[in-house]
């Protein structure tokens, strides 16, 4: 089934922050990496302030009815302001500390980052997620980019699998959820 897939624009920013925080709901990593308390608007604001990020320096890329999101950002994106990074610094609260300590693998010099990529739940398996992803691979495929990403969820691993993304590193996080570094090379114009 072909999912016809569009740029985001700004005025699709609540939708697709509201779809992310669905997907990652119970997803190992945001579970691990926020508090308890208050956890589903935390993951909502959290993504919400991700997407502007990446909708202000990068590609976003969502279906037609907002029911899938991919994130890309390039090599040369800025940190997020110091306003965005206060506030993703209360959103983790405590749980900060132990990301700050966490020692993962830099990607490949020049790599854009496949930041994030979430399905409605209840719609996932129908390839909406491949629609969406693909589709930012393709624009970053014309600039002969290489993107690296990192996922906490085996099923996920084979998704990039298919779409050209080979493992690089698995690292096991300290009472937390396996990390899988994940990179594809620069594809052919």
């Amino acid at each position: 089934m072909i999912h016809p897939v569009r740029l985001a624009t700004s005025a699709d920013l609540d939708s697709a922050a509201s779809v992310l925080a669905a997907a990652f709901d119970t997803y190992a990593w945001t579970r691990w990496a926020l508090p308890a308390d208050e956890y589903a608007e935390r993951l909502e604001d959290i993504q919400r302030l991700y997407l502007a990020h990446a909708l202000n320096h990068g590609i976003v890329v969502v279906d037609e009815q907002i029911r899938a999101v991919a994130a890309f950002l390039p090599p040369d994106a800025p940190a997020p302001t110091e306003q965005t990074q206060q506030r993703l610094s209360e959103l983790h609260g405590p749980r900060l500390a132990v990301l700050l300590g966490l020692s993962l693998p830099q990607a490949p010099a020049g790599s854009w980052t496949l930041e994030t990529v979430g399905v409605d739940p209840s719609v996932q398996g129908a390839g909406l997620g491949t629609a969406v992803t693909a589709a930012g691979l393709a624009i970053i495929d014309q600039q002969g980019g290489a993107v690296a990403l990192e996922t906490s969820d085996t099923r996920n691993v084979r998704l990039y699998q298919r779409l050209g993304f080979t493992t690089s590193a698995t690292t096991t996080t300290q009472d937390g959820p396996i990390v899988y570094s994940m990179n594809r090379v620069a594809q052919s114009r």
